[in-house]
């Protein structure tokens, strides 16, 4: 191989290098800080800054020695940083990880911004490659156009590649820490002969990073991504950062950041004693009389790991089921660990909204619980999609939604209810009691017919021969109210759903610290 061509493949490949750091960087952050827009934006943000560097010291180091083997120490040591990230970064993921377990918001924040730091190094010398190969690869001032274009049209599209590949192939199938070695790598070998080739006497010097990442790499291949006491299984998807745990003989699922647990199975108990019991008692809300045998088709817009599907098959029987959750791998995850195997549930791996939209059947109620905060999906919580949901109920269907909220914070639940508002003609609310803690959750019941909250009193009677159904009906009875419109209304033009979640979560933060 010729030098011109090892430096184009070089540039190229730095290119995919920045943007597989990029977005190998937000899944590894995911299990620790989550994927909202906050986290993307400083993760971007910093990027670019840490790129604008890059370029001003490229080109200055590129006048100052315009030599290859500058370059291919530069891009040797750029990939050798990007193979240490994940190894450097978990220390400071532990005090992450203690800082959202306790609510502190100043060991939460530094340990954002110090991982955030950890791209500096690599990033910065990865920007140094394109402006230094044009200085290395324009020999005649009249053709400085052409050949700058032609090496940033290289980075680009190597870019381009750095941006799917991880997301596609990669994060999925080998992880999240395996890609950054493999990317390491990837751009360390073209460096190294390169480095061979400009100069050979002191290439071999070079011959310790290799070493130094894979041990690494052997090292932290034996460990798990997240440590968390308990832990059955864990694993990275497309979607999600998934753990699943051993909660006294009840096992919980864990998405991303792990402050939420989406999914319980406990073989020896039907009944949850948590949110998901709440969902059994929603058609109760009809005008009187309405007893459990109209219950005869269920919509669920998260299915996680199975639980409310479960409890209905449990307390309903075998009626149809469908349920959206747009991760495959969780459902999997259901049937090998959750029992998810009710022959009467169709789970469909797809978005919940897509979902929906593609149907042509209708259901008695659709219980959507897609809303577990600090991470909420914005375009479920709309009107245009309330619109929908309310398309796909029966004439006396209901629609209930799981919405989080502190003792003394309830302005997400208030949202979303107003929004409903707008497009059911009666909506009510079950504030979940919190029996001592700060957090809790609320069922927000919308009714396709007119209703009053006097109705789940006259239908109680009805239950009777459903134990079930009788005692999670008495516990929901003294907190219900009748929903009250207080805005503002989420639209798909306008949903600050990241902006209310986080503003709740930082007040309640600075409450405790």
């Amino acid at each position: 191989m010729t030098a011109r061509p090892l430096l184009l493949l070089t540039v190229f490949l730095a290119g995919m290098t920045t943007m597989a750091v990029e977005m190998a960087g937000s899944r590894l952050l995911d299990p620790y800080f989550g994927s909202s827009l906050i986290v993307w934006a400083s993760l971007i943000g910093l990027i670019m800054l840490y790129l604008a560097a890059g370029y001003f010291l490229g080109g200055r180091l590129a006048d100052r020695w315009p030599h290859e083997r500058i370059f291919y120490r530069l891009t040797a040591w750029a990939a050798f940083w990007v193979g240490l990230i994940p190894f450097a970064a978990r220390p400071i993921l532990r005090l992450a990880a203690q800082g959202m377990a306790g609510y502190q918001t100043g060991l939460l924040a530094g340990s954002l911004l110090a991982v955030l730091m950890l791209f500096s190094v690599p990033i910065v010398l990865l920007g140094c490659v394109s402006p230094f190969a044009i200085r290395l690869a324009v020999r005649e001032v009249e053709r400085a156009g052409h050949v700058s274009g032609r090496i940033y049209a290289l980075s680009t599209i190597g870019s381009l590649f750095g941006t799917f590949l991880p997301a596609l192939a990669l994060i999925p199938n080998i992880g999240t820490r395996a890609t950054f070695f493999l990317t390491s790598f990837v751009l360390l070998i073209p460096s190294l002969v390169g480095l061979v080739l400009a100069d050979r006497r002191r290439a071999f010097l070079y011959l310790f990073l290799p070493i130094i990442l894979t041990a690494c790499a052997l090292w932290q291949g034996n460990t798990p991504i997240k440590e968390t006491e308990r832990l059955i299984f864990e694993t990275e998807s497309a979607y999600n950062y998934i753990q699943v745990l051993d909660m006294d003989g009840v096992t919980a699922l864990k998405l991303n950041e792990g402050e939420g647990v989406h999914s319980v199975y406990d073989p020896r108990e039907v009944m949850t004693f948590a949110t998901w019991d709440y969902f059994l008692i929603v058609p109760y809300f009809n005008p009187p009389p309405y007893g459990p045998e109209r219950v005869g088709s269920l919509c669920m817009i998260g299915l996680a790991a199975g639980t409310i599907p479960k409890l209905y098959t449990t307390v309903y029987g075998p009626i149809p089921i469908d349920g959206a959750e747009i991760d495959p791998t969780i459902i999997e995850i259901g049937r090998r660990y959750f029992a998810m195997n009710e022959p009467n549930l169709n789970a469909v791996a797809e978005d919940g909204r897509r979902f929906l939209a593609q149907s042509r059947r209708q259901y008695d109620v659709i219980a959507i619980d897609a809303y577990r905060p600090p991470y909420i999906p914005f375009h479920l919580t709309t009107r245009e999609f309330f619109e929908e949901v309310r398309r796909h109920l029966t004439s006396d269907g209901v629609a209930a939604i799981n919405v989080m909220r502190t003792a003394d914070d309830t302005r997400l639940v208030d949202a979303l209810a107003s929004t409903m508002l707008t497009v059911f003609p009666s909506v009510f609310i079950i504030h979940e009691p919190l029996y001592g803690h700060d957090l809790g959750n609320s069922i927000v019941v919308a009714t396709n017919r007119p209703a009053q909250v006097e109705n789940f009193a006259a239908n109680m009677p009805l239950l009777a021969g459903h134990p079930v159904l009788q005692e999670v009906a008495r516990r929901a009875a003294p907190h219900i109210v009748p929903a009250r419109f207080t805005g503002p209304v989420f639209t798909d033009d306008k949903a600050p759903v990241e902006q209310v979640v986080h503003s709740i979560i930082f007040r309640y933060a600075l409450g405790r610290d």
